[in-house]
């Protein structure tokens, strides 16, 4: 009898730790999402942010003299989520419908129609910071520090983005559309005014 109570009670000590483990693990998943979603309207804030992270990323790489190949792998995870942060929700080549709806006025008599990104801006900025993060974790691994003759990854990254960039470019001409918002409405008082804001939707 005793044994079994033993056994018993020592179940019952791991459900109930198993529990409260639980529950914390959600109660900080929480507060993690609460202030992500109080970040969101602080555009400029977030960018500082993650180029203090950026920056202080590049200080450790270059006080190390290595992890090339990780840096050169957030290079092109950042340009891959660049490329679709620029690309428009609905692909033009592959949608069906007309591309109307997500071009910019070019008159000042037509109706503003935003950009809608296939990317949003916040969530562009999350995973890149993310990324950042993580690559920094990764440079106090030394398996992650594979020799290599880093010109060479600097020549192919740079060739990739002019490639990539004018393939972009080339279909924002074909379709006739910007990532940006220009002739934006704002209101001042009383009286209506249309500026030309060249700062991203984030959508």
């Amino acid at each position: 009898m005793n044994v079994t109570s033993g056994g018993d009670g020592g179940g019952d000590d791991n459900v109930h730790t198993s529990s409260a483990l639980t529950n914390w693990t959600y109660t900080v998943s929480q507060r993690y999402q609460h202030l992500l979603d109080k970040s969101t309207p602080y555009v400029r804030h977030r960018w500082i942010g993650f180029g203090v992270v950026l920056f202080i990323y590049v200080l450790r790489v270059s006080f190390v003299h290595g992890y090339y190949i990780v840096t050169y792998g957030l290079g092109i995870y950042i340009l891959q989520l660049f490329i679709t942060f620029l690309s428009p929700q609905v692909d033009p080549e592959f949608d069906e419908e007309p591309f109307d709806g997500l071009s910019l006025p070019t008159h000042g008599s037509e109706e503003f129609r935003p950009f809608v990104r296939r990317l949003p801006e916040f969530k562009f900025w999350y995973s890149i910071t993310k990324a950042a993060c993580l690559a920094f974790v990764l440079t106090f691994f030394r398996v992650f520090d594979v020799p290599v003759f880093w010109p060479i990854l600097l020549f192919y990254w740079i060739v990739l983005f002019v490639a990539t960039m004018r393939r972009q470019i080339r279909h924002m001409i074909k379709h006739r559309y910007v990532p940006y918002t220009f002739g934006k409405r704002r209101y001042t008082g009383r009286t209506e005014e249309v500026v030309h804001d060249a700062s991203p939707v984030a959508s």
